[in-house]
């Protein structure tokens, strides 16, 4: 597959028409931010109002001029499984419960592809909303298979015909948001399984979150982790998770990892959307620390932590 690395697009936004959902619009300065509020016990709350919100960028407080309960914007979802060695215990499991999590959370209009990534990167299934397409595509995985699909081994950063070796991991999450979700509307977000531990990626870690912070996407990320192969990188995953507006979530076990799928599932499905047209109107390029949170103190809110201005 020819994938060529493209300037990311600028924002997408959206505004509500009356009486309808969010519609998706282009060349708006609105700023769109999805938001899970988790209360201290971890359970999500959904009964929140725009008043309860507070939204700052750069420490500015910003006024909010759209906000919804989203529940039925399409989202684009790409699932990503490390298939280095230190996953060959889980494999099957992982497959498993990563099949079944498509079928939970994919509703009408969603679409979702499937990367592997070792040594190389690998698009097993791009962008479809057939279910079977994505079984086939998971249970493809294998460990330590390069070839088939390869998208790290195009012209760019990233491509050359020498062998990556190790474990892409940020050449993968870099991929899958610049190549693939960048040309994507609406609610974008990548779920990986992985221990974290990235080796030999031509991209660096900051690059990788830029290239999601760019295009809008959020990363959750499920830490399998062997300790016979030096256990997970729990600073990387973490870090992934926090930048963007994902969740990061330890599995220990193959009832962990069913678990951990249900409440990513969930949270795909329980978010808030809230809009704003920034007080700073530069196009810069430069990017914009945000800070979502709630009047109750008590709550915690998952949101990116910012975004890069359009440039004029």
């Amino acid at each position: 597959m020819a994938l060529t690395l493209a300037v990311p697009a600028l924002l997408q936004t959206q505004a509500q028409s009356q009486g309808q959902g969010p519609v998706i619009k282009s060349e708006v300065t609105l700023v769109n931010l999805f938001a899970t509020v988790r209360d201290k016990n971890k359970r999500i709350v959904t009964t929140l109002t725009e008043p309860d919100f507070k939204v700052t960028e750069d420490g500015q407080e910003q006024k909010i001029a759209f906000f919804n309960k989203e529940v039925s914007l399409p989202i684009t979802l790409g699932l990503l499984l490390d298939t280095s060695g230190s996953e060959q215990r889980m494999l099957g499991s992982i497959q498993e419960a990563g099949s079944r999590f498509l079928h939970r959370v994919l509703r009408k209009g969603d679409e979702a592809m499937i990367i592997s990534f070792d040594s190389d990167v690998d698009l097993l299934s791009d962008f479809t909303d057939d279910r079977g397409q994505l079984d086939r595509a998971v249970n493809k995985a294998r460990i330590n298979v390069p070839g088939g699909g390869m998208i790290a081994g195009n012209p760019g950063p990233i491509g050359g015909s020498q062998q990556i070796t190790g474990t892409a991991l940020y050449d993968a999450i870099y991929l899958a948001c610049n190549d693939k979700l960048n040309g994507e509307a609406g609610r974008k977000a990548i779920v990986i399984v992985t221990d974290a531990q990235d080796e030999g990626s031509k991209v660096k870690l900051e690059e990788a979150i830029e290239a999601a912070q760019r295009t809008d996407t959020v990363i959750h990320v499920l830490l399998v982790a062997d300790r016979m192969y030096g256990g997970g990188n729990t600073g990387v995953a973490h870090h992934l998770a926090e930048e963007t507006g994902g969740r990061m979530i330890i599995v220990n076990s193959e009832k962990h990892l069913e678990e951990a799928f249900d409440q990513i599932s969930e949270e795909l499905r329980s978010q808030y959307t809230l809009g704003y047209y920034p007080t700073n109107t530069a196009k810069d390029g430069k990017f914009r620390k945000i800070k979502v949170e709630t009047k109750d103190h008590d709550l915690k809110v998952l949101a990116r932590k910012g975004y890069y201005a359009p440039r004029g």
